[in-house]
């Protein structure tokens, strides 16, 4: 089959070898145009590696945009990590339709942070669907599916990448196989069940230290590596990552330091702490929670809040 990928990162390009790997014919690779002062994606660099040629417009609403896409004359398109948004007659193109990854179990979790969400609203299994785009957001009928558990102090960099990414290049080629075998189900969306949520970002990752230990932490891990759930001290924007929760009681208001130690910055919850090991800073990088007590002079008693306060 003549196959077009669109995507991009590592894990577009992680599909791109795959693909190549297992003898596909890839006559075209699209991607993000470049950022001025960024490297290239990794999807453009595998392509350009393999002489396969590669397109990265602005917009995929430009009829010439399309019109070359049309003159490649696919049989099936892959999307592979796609934010762009991409009109349905790039999918309608192809001889054999056009196929796109989703890291949820649909549709469950439509939307561009799924993986997030899913960690934050406390579900406790996940997974990966393949299904066919019609132009709605994640809504085509499905291919595939697979499940995976969400550990309990699973966050979303290490869900996705050690289970969905590797898990879904997998997923594309056994999907590619039974398209080819002509066995490719077309499987119609529940309508139960379906949520959309926004996408994971400073709207969102805010913490409410009212909310129970469990939901401050869901959302702490939720946010893990981007882009860092956070509180305010002395007015600064401070981050939190790779943190722990701990049962252990505390009677002292939510967001307190309660203490500090190796382990890193102990904050008071409503029913446990949460043990903080990275915080980031309004500037600068990821740091140790001691050295950030130590750096700013934080003591046990100080607390964390919600927003800054008045007068700072």
């Amino acid at each position: 089959m003549r196959i077009i990928v669109i995507g991009q990162a590592a894990f577009g390009a992680k599909v791109v070898e795959a693909l190549l790997e297992q003898g596909e014919k890839i006559i075209a690779v699209y991607g993000p145009p470049e950022r001025p002062g960024s490297r290239p994606d990794p999807i453009r660099e595998i392509a350009l590696s393999r002489d396969i040629p590669v397109s990265q417009p602005t917009t995929y609403k430009d009829d010439l945009v399309f019109a070359q896409y049309r003159d490649l004359n696919p049989d099936l398109t892959i999307l592979a990590f796609v934010t762009a948004i991409i009109p349905p007659r790039f999918f309608e193109l192809p001889a054999k339709g056009a196929i796109c990854y989703h890291p949820s179990i649909l549709p469950r979790h439509r939307g561009a942070s799924a993986i997030n969400w899913a960690i934050i609203m406390g579900d406790l299994r996940s997974g990966l669907t393949v299904f066919w785009p019609d132009g709605g957001i994640d809504t085509g009928p499905i291919l595939l599916q697979k499940e995976v558990e969400i550990g309990p102090e699973a966050t979303t960099g290490s869900l996705y990448f050690d289970h969905l990414f590797p898990m879904g290049v997998e997923a594309i080629l056994e999907s590619v196989a039974l398209i080819r075998a002509g066995k490719a189900p077309r499987i119609p969306q529940s309508r139960e069940g379906a949520t959309y949520e926004p996408p994971c970002n400073d709207r969102v990752a805010g913490i409410d230290w009212n909310k129970s230990a469990r939901e401050v932490y869901n959302l702490v891990r939720g946010c893990d590596p981007q882009p860092g759930a956070y509180g305010y001290w002395q007015g600064e924007q401070v981050r939190f990552f790779s943190a722990a929760l701990s049962q252990e009681p505390t009677s002292e208001a939510p967001g307190t330091v309660v203490a500090v130690d190796s382990r890193g910055v102990h904050l008071a919850l409503r029913g446990g702490r949460l043990i903080v090991a990275k915080v980031r800073a309004a500037k600068g990088g990821k740091v140790d929670g001691a050295a950030f007590v130590a750096e700013r002079n934080l003591k046990v008693g100080e607390r964390f809040h919600g927003e800054p306060e008045k007068g700072e």
